[in-house]
């Protein structure tokens, strides 16, 4: 428990030197002010997929190559006028393991599964109209499984447990401009995620198994809070077209 604590102690600390990076003081507010050129003026809600590719040093086969291991997931929270997010993320893996003695006492092929779910604060450094840089700090809590895939005569259940994942990261989103008045190809854009995650806790000691390692993520991002901002101007519109007509 004394290490468990003092990892939280450090994810909190580097939590508090990002968000220095992220807020200048006052002598710097108008360069925060130029470089923050989409701050939002009330809270939004966020919605995204979160597909990433791991490197965990268990993954590796034979001809000792890093292998990646895809990883689901989604996040939800909310986007705050002081430029940061907040929020959850729920994560899944199904992966197939041949690698002989990952589970003490057997060689057998095996199938994992992971199930984890994480907070996580992320502050941008940059949030530009075509761009933005931000920080990504996560701390959650998993299950995972171990099942016997070769023989289904045997025990099919061979190792199973909890462990905490900490996880820190760097996201660049590139955004799609408006083009002819036509507003909704600003919905979407590129993301770009990388970083690492370190486990607090793990779930079987005594085995191979290790879940620290990098990660990244490359795919499409959709800005829901750009979607409903224009929704909001929309129906803002449309009502005053109706006042005006009566």
């Amino acid at each position: 428990m004394k290490q468990v604590r003092e990892a939280v102690g450090l994810i909190f600390l580097v939590v508090q030197s990002l968000t220095a990076l992220s807020q200048p003081d006052s002598k710097q507010a108008a360069d925060t002010t130029r470089a923050i050129s989409e701050r939002p003026t009330r809270a939004a809600l966020i919605a995204e997929t979160d597909q990433r590719f791991f490197y965990f040093s268990d993954s590796r086969n034979e001809a000792n190559r890093w292998v990646p291991i895809n990883v689901w997931g989604a996040r939800v929270g909310m986007l705050l006028p002081a430029a940061y997010k907040i929020g959850v993320g729920v994560y899944y893996a199904n992966q197939q393991i041949s690698k002989p003695g990952l589970i003490p006492e057997t060689s057998a092929s095996v199938r994992r599964q992971l199930y984890y779910l994480t907070a996580y604060y992320e502050p941008y450094l940059y949030r530009k109209k075509l761009w933005e840089l931000s920080l990504l700090t996560e701390l959650g809590w998993g299950y995972s499984q171990y099942e016997r895939i070769d023989n289904p005569a045997l025990e099919q259940e061979l190792a199973k447990g909890n462990f905490m994942p900490a996880g820190l990261g760097v996201s660049f989103s590139v955004k799609m401009p408006t083009i002819r008045g036509f507003r909704p190809l600003r919905w979407f854009g590129v993301n770009f995620l990388s970083g690492y995650r370190f486990i607090l806790k793990k779930d079987i000691p005594a085995s191979q198994i290790n879940y620290n390692g990098l990660y990244y993520s490359i795919g499409p991002a959709f800005f829901l809070d750009r979607f409903t901002a224009d929704y909001r101007a929309w129906r803002n519109q449309r009502k005053a077209r109706r006042s005006a007509e009566k």
